[in-house]
């Protein structure tokens, strides 16, 4: 899976408990697959179990849009891969591929945007340094690639028969 967009993450199986009535993964698990890749690269960057458990911090979604591609079926080996849209000094945004790890076909794509927070007070409260210095060790190995077509992409009805977006049908 050379030339594949973002860096491989996470990687995992399909189990028998994450498919539904429609005999597919249900969109629950692929949340799920997704945010465990995360997780994974979050403990790139140090934000580990010991790291909030120990008080220092950790991150909280605050926005994630999800494109259901292709499905995945019981048993079906997958990899999520990340990339780094933009970070400041309390947030990240990022992007994610989740593939199908033996046909290569895309199965869903994620965008996140991610707050670092004291669990102390709850609050927005800025990243470690040592942390920070990770996030940008890793978009530094992002060289060449490109901001992904689908990222910020809105939610509409082409050519709605009733909707209530500005200028768009009877709404």
């Amino acid at each position: 899976m050379k030339d594949l967009p973002g860096i491989e993450v996470s990687s995992g199986v399909v189990l028998p408990e994450w498919i539904d009535i429609n005999r597919h993964m249900n969109v629950a698990y692929y949340v799920l697959a997704l945010d465990r890749g995360v997780d994974d690269l979050w403990a790139q960057f140090g934000i580990t179990n010991e790291y909030i458990e120990s008080g220092r911090g950790s991150t909280f979604a605050v926005e994630c849009h999800i494109n259901y591609l292709q499905e995945l079926k019981e048993a079906d080996p997958y990899r999520v891969r990340s990339q780094i849209l933009a970070y400041d000094e309390k947030r990240i945004h990022q992007f994610q591929w989740l593939y199908h790890a033996e046909q290569g076909f895309l199965a869903a794509t994620a965008e996140w945007m991610n707050l670092h927070v004291s669990l102390a007070t709850r609050r927005v409260t800025p990243w470690p340094e040592a942390i920070l210095r990770n996030v940008a060790e890793f978009a530094k190995r992002q060289t060449g690639q490109h901001l992904p077509a689908e990222a910020g992409r809105r939610m509409r009805v082409a050519k709605p028969l009733y909707a209530l977006y500005e200028g768009d049908g009877d709404g």
